[in-house]
């Protein structure tokens, strides 16, 4: 007898073994990590900017999956689309006809950048940044990349390649021909683009990794200087995309600025399926698919899928109906002017940056003695522990999530989705200010947690 496959039941005989089945066959050291900071929670369902646990007690998101939840989790409009590409039985990925959706999809992505025409549809941000790499290569001739300290482009064997942190790229070598310039320096791009081999500079305006937002003038200044080298300019937008930063696109905020190629994902998938799309100029599409020999020469095989085409256009309908962009511009506005003020009140908070809903906190060293003592203390155990000596209490006592920006960074990155509104700015601004009080008061539960992460860290050396 054929018994039907029940989700539901699967999940309540067999969802309390989560961490035991993670650490089994999958990523045996992230549940071990999680225990080690008190991130091990049972999180039993979610909802737009919160998650609720088997207590039902609230958890504000300050995360948004690493900025794929861009509307929040399960938005109505996004989960209906589903369920309608669902039930119409469409005929997908024949692989030899033109389905309706993809065009739909890509003519309502490039109103959003005019001065490109084309879309290719992969899986992933990584998959995005990888078809550029290879569109570039392609039409200029060029092998080498350039692209900047501290970047973050994915960590497939070609977006690794263009990756600005050593500890994602070791032991992964031989990769591509690529070079590294510092954000900004206009004199480093012009030195390598001397050397006539230079294909294309990719980059995120504001990196991921620290949130640091490219100078002002560097990016039309640097798409002069590649177009004179006959170079291409490629904007990584896979995390600041689709209103992140409180435009459509993070490039927009400097006049004049129109990349050759952009690389959009995350939130495009409506956090339900996972998609990426790399948009060009027309030329660039014409030269890479140059015959009917060629029509395959690069593609997915999940690409332009149904599901995840139809949450794309669901997204963007969102987006446009529920003025997405201004509420990310204005909220971003609020909450950053609000932690902003606190710098004067806190020796340990450095600086406040960041566009529209993509912040950076950092935190520096402190003036006063007793503070500083502890303070080298952990920055001589490892670099990064006091932000996540934040980011630990933020959790567990006010329930609210967010992340260390980066390894060995003393920077928290706040990318909550962009439909939060006032009460979540208060919540997460009071949460902020109580945790810094305990920090500042010299004892507390802060730094007896310090103990325990300055133990692990020198433990895993």
């Amino acid at each position: 007898m054929t018994t039907e496959f029940d989700l539901g039941r699967l999940l309540a005989e067999r969802g309390a073994e989560r961490y035991e089945l993670h650490s089994r066959y999958l990523n045996h050291q992230l549940p071990r990590m999680l225990h080690t900071i008190g991130f091990d929670k049972v999180y039993e369902r979610a909802e737009g900017a919160y998650f609720w646990d088997a207590d039902g007690d609230d958890y504000l998101d300050m995360l948004a999956g690493f900025g794929v939840m861009g509307l929040g989790r399960h938005h109505p409009v996004v989960r209906k689309a589903l369920h309608d590409v669902l039930d119409a039985s469409l005929a997908d990925l024949t692989r030899f006809d033109c389905q309706p959706l993809p065009g739909l999809l890509a003519e309502k992505l490039l109103v959003h950048s005019p001065h490109l025409d084309r879309v290719f549809f992969g899986n992933s941000g990584t998959e995005a940044v990888e078809t550029a790499l290879k569109f570039a290569r392609f039409v200029t001739g060029k092998p080498r990349i350039l692209y900047c300290d501290h970047a973050f482009h994915g960590l497939t064997t070609g977006s690794l390649s263009v990756n600005g942190e050593s500890g994602f790229r070791d032991g992964f070598a031989p990769l591509l021909p690529d070079t590294a310039v510092p954000l900004g320096d206009l004199e480093a791009l012009a030195r390598e683009l001397k050397q006539g081999d230079v294909a294309a500079l990719i980059v995120e305006p504001i990196q991921g990794k620290g949130v640091h937002e490219a100078p002002p003038g560097y990016l039309r200044a640097a798409q002069e200087l590649l177009h004179r080298h006959k170079a291409l300019l490629i904007a990584d937008e896979v995390q600041t995309g689709l209103g992140r930063t409180g435009d459509f696109y993070a490039y927009q905020h400097e006049d004049g600025v129109e990349p050759d190629l952009v690389c959009v994902a995350k939130a495009l998938s409506g956090g339900y399926v996972p998609v990426g799309a790399t948009l060009g100029k027309d030329w660039i599409f014409k030269k890479v698919y140059s015959s009917m020999d060629r029509v395959l020469v690069h593609s997915a095989s999940f690409g332009s899928n149904a599901q995840a085409m139809a949450a794309g256009l669901a997204v963007l309908s969102v987006m446009e109906n529920e003025q997405i962009v201004a509420n990310a511009r204005a909220r971003g506005e609020q909450l950053k002017s609000r932690l902003a003020a606190l710098t004067d009140k806190y020796e340990l908070l450095a600086d406040v940056r960041g566009r529209g809903l993509m912040i950076g906190i950092e935190f520096g060293r402190p003036d006063s003695l007793k503070l500083r003592s502890r303070w080298t203390m952990l920055q001589a155990a490892r670099k990064g522990l006091f932000a996540q000596m934040v980011v630990v209490p933020l959790l567990r006592r006010h329930r609210i999530l967010t992340q260390v920006s980066g390894d060995h960074l003393e920077v928290i990155k706040l990318i909550p989705p962009l439909i939060i509104g006032e009460r979540e700015v208060d919540r997460f601004v009071d949460a902020f200010t109580d945790v810094m009080d305990d920090a500042h008061s010299g004892g507390g539960l802060m730094w007896d947690f310090g103990k325990t992460l300055i133990k692990q860290a020198v433990a895993n050396r």
